[in-house]
């Protein structure tokens, strides 16, 4: 996969590289809400990088990748690369890796699996929404994890239709 997870900066890092000041102790911090200007609204998260602005502008994302897409006005492929956490190297060819992962997974495995495809779906569908074209790396991904929620439904005995 292209998308490099393990390469996405520490949040905490992240967060005050962005000049953004980490008040608090604990997981979720408190600092000021670059996307709307609130002295103290927004919550991150300095372990999975989750954040949230509390005074209702909106923002939310589940990581420093969500934020920086954000931040940055960028999509996900775009996004993915500043932060160095994009390898376009041929060993990610769709051709050299198989097309799902494998199911006979036991329930908690197969919910972490529907919570990325989903992230991949909603991101799609958010960079849709602003007008951003689905590049066709990300158009892979997209089928690839509609493939994979399909196998999981079907698994599971739930009908999904598409």
């Amino acid at each position: 996969m292209p998308l490099m997870r393990e390469r996405l900066p520490e949040p905490q890092a992240y967060y005050e590289s962005q000049d953004l000041v980490l008040l608090g102790k604990g997981a979720w911090r408190t600092t000021r809400c670059a996307f709307h200007g609130g002295s103290d609204s927004m919550r991150v998260n300095v372990r999975s990088g989750a954040f949230v602005c509390m005074a209702g502008c909106g923002a939310r994302g589940g990581d420093v990748l969500a934020y920086h897409m954000a931040a940055q006005g960028l999509g996900f492929v775009e996004a993915a690369k500043g932060l160095g956490a994009w390898e376009d190297d041929a060993q990610h060819d769709a051709a050299r890796r198989p097309p799902c992962r494998p199911l006979g997974l036991p329930a908690r495995d197969a919910l972490a699996l529907l919570r990325e495809d989903a992230m991949v779906v909603a991101v799609a569908a958010g960079n849709l929404a602003r007008g951003s074209a689905l590049g066709e790396v990300d158009l892979h991904r997209l089928r690839e994890a509609a493939v994979r929620i399909q196998r999981i439904a079907e698994e599971v005995g739930v009908e999904a239709h598409w």
